[in-house]
């Protein structure tokens, strides 16, 4: 019996191997490199990289980073997953085996990042403005990357979905990054 389990996963194994060995055919086969979705899909990646750099508030610096992170990490997982399941994949990848690297590891997070700063400290809800992001970015944005082919939803996956999915993970980034300032408050307060 354990033979027989741990044959079978190691031909799934092998089918995951094959299928990214196919997506990095895919990749030079039809030069993607070479594509104007290519490049936009780059700059997706480098200009708000650069933009954050020079726009993100220095005396909140790890503060607002770590809030970044924990957005990156969570949208990573839920691309993961939702690749991973077929709901979706991203037709012009920067690189074939991140795929979502553009948009999940700079453009969605970092604009997150700025709502966040602007709610810091100011009267501005938080809740309400990375809600109204997360709208404009479901039902804006994500429609017009599916027009612009950079992003392909397969099966029942909608725009709703998406939503709810950014709304998870602007959620689990607060409340981390709440937690870990309630504990550094915590501690630092009894010395």
């Amino acid at each position: 019996m354990e033979d027989v389990r741990i044959s079978r996963f190691d031909q799934i194994v092998e089918m995951g191997k094959e299928g990214q060995k196919a997506l990095n055919e895919y990749w030079w086969e039809f030069s993607l490199y070479t594509s104007f979705e290519y490049w936009l899909m780059v700059l997706f990646l480098v200009v708000p990289l650069v933009f954050l750099l020079f726009k993100i508030n220095k005396n909140k610096l790890f503060q607002i980073l770590f809030y970044g992170y924990s957005i990156h990490m969570s949208f990573g997982y839920h691309d993961l997953y939702g690749r991973n399941m077929g709901y979706w994949n991203y037709p012009f990848p920067v690189i074939p085996v991140l795929p979502g690297i553009s948009l999940d590891s700079s453009l969605i997070p970092i604009i997150f990042m700025f709502v966040y700063q602007s709610t810091l400290n100011s009267n501005k809800k938080y809740y309400l403005y990375a809600t109204v992001t997360s709208v404009i970015l479901s039902f804006v944005f994500k429609p017009m990357l599916v027009g612009l082919g950079l992003f392909k939803m397969y099966g029942s996956i909608n725009y709703f979905h998406l939503f709810l999915s950014y709304v998870s993970v602007f959620i689990f980034a607060k409340v981390v990054t709440d937690f870990f300032l309630w504990i550094k408050k915590r501690y630092s307060s009894n010395k």
